[in-house]
């Protein structure tokens, strides 16, 4: 009796384990593009919509459909959260100068929404009540666990088939006097043929391009400069092989910076990114990178009394090369949006640069 009655305790827990976590999952599956659309006072007729699953990962379902001549009308769907949700329609693939309709449900449970003008990255940049979409009507409600972006848009053409989707930091809900939006946690650019409803991710516009950028100038500007120091510093009992090394590997970092300024000023040509801060480093990195070359082609001899000088002009110019190089190796990383993948190796490689400078430092003053 005992062992029958521990059976059936047994198979009740497991029963009730397994009603919860069904429910759990069917509270974000309420809506699917097999399923009909049931919300009461949509301000058009919600049964000739076009379907598409167009963020599986995150479970976006977007509804459309061109209702009159000049009228597109959408329902964006995606789970709940105590965040905001976005869908913005870009020319090429970017955030930067798109526009983007936003959504949440605040505190008092009073559903928001707006338009914003994605005029930068950062959330200052991110202007609400502007952009180029002329929103005829637009209403956002919470219902069976999922948030409904609800919109008209008045123009007589489709709508960009670029689109982009974003969901903010949960618990981060956009300010009530200012509508400011946090960083999105998520997000991402996907095409949607309006016809076939097929909807494809997009990657990063340019991406093997930018790769170049950041790579080049982070080995050439970011890394080779400063082995190339290190060895002028260190080296110089080994003479004149010191020397050698010093000129090939910092023509080679030049060569690579160079090439990376380039690919950086043809990749900001293509995008028209507002990157003038990280663009003004770069320059300015590559002119002092000119002047060392012009020191070395105008370098004195050792038993000219200039020399001293022209040594501490080499020297310093060279410093201020390498601290701007590395500082502006992480500002890109930053605009690339790189994660922590990139900035946490570069910064495990200039670590391992600078300790090994200092024990060389160390060494060298101990035989003096």
């Amino acid at each position: 009796m005992t062992m029958m009655k521990n059976k059936a305790s047994s198979v009740s827990i497991v029963f009730f384990i397994t009603t919860i976590l069904f429910r759990l999952v069917n509270s974000q599956q309420t809506d699917s593009c097999s399923s009909n659309l049931n919300i009461n006072g949509l301000p058009f007729d919600s049964t000739s919509l076009s379907c598409a699953p167009v963020w599986a990962p995150n479970n976006f379902i977007l509804r459309y459909a061109r209702t009159s001549s000049n009228l597109w009308s959408f329902v964006l769907s995606a789970p709940a959260a105590n965040s905001y949700v976005a869908m913005g329609f870009s020319s090429n693939g970017e955030m930067v100068g798109s526009s983007a309709i936003v959504g949440w449900i605040s505190s008092d449970q009073t559903g928001i929404i707006k338009q914003y003008l994605l005029s930068g990255r950062t959330p200052g940049q991110v202007l609400p009540n502007q952009g180029n979409l002329n929103i005829s009507s637009s209403m956002v409600i919470s219902q069976s666990a999922r948030i409904y972006l609800i919109f008209q848009l008045n123009t007589a053409e489709q709508p960009t088939s670029r689109l982009i989707y974003a969901v903010g930091q949960d618990g981060f809900l956009p300010s009530a006097s200012t509508s400011t939006l946090s960083k999105h946690s998520d997000m991402a650019t996907t095409t949607l043929n309006y016809v076939t409803g097929q909807t494809r991710t997009q990657g990063t516009p340019y991406a093997r391009l930018r790769k170049s950028h950041g790579l080049l100038n982070m080995l050439g500007w970011g890394i080779l400069m400063i082995i190339g120091a290190i060895v002028a510093r260190h080296l110089k009992h080994m003479d004149p092989l010191w020397f050698y090394c010093h000129i090939s590997i910092q023509s080679l970092g030049f060569l690579l910076g160079l090439s990376g300024v380039i690919t950086g000023l043809v990749l900001n040509n293509k995008l028209n990114n507002d990157v003038s801060t990280h663009k003004s480093l770069g320059i300015l990195i590559l002119v002092l990178g000119c002047l060392q070359i012009m020191a070395f082609l105008a370098r004195p001899n050792k038993e000219s009394k200039v020399r001293k000088y022209w040594n501490w002009y080499h020297y310093t110019v060279g410093r201020i090369l390498i601290i701007f190089a590395i500082s502006n190796v992480f500002y890109g990383i930053h605009l690339g949006e790189k994660g922590t993948g990139w900035r946490a190796g570069y910064a495990v490689v200039i670590s391992f640069l600078i300790l090994f400078a200092i024990i060389l430092e160390i060494r060298m003053r101990m035989r003096k």
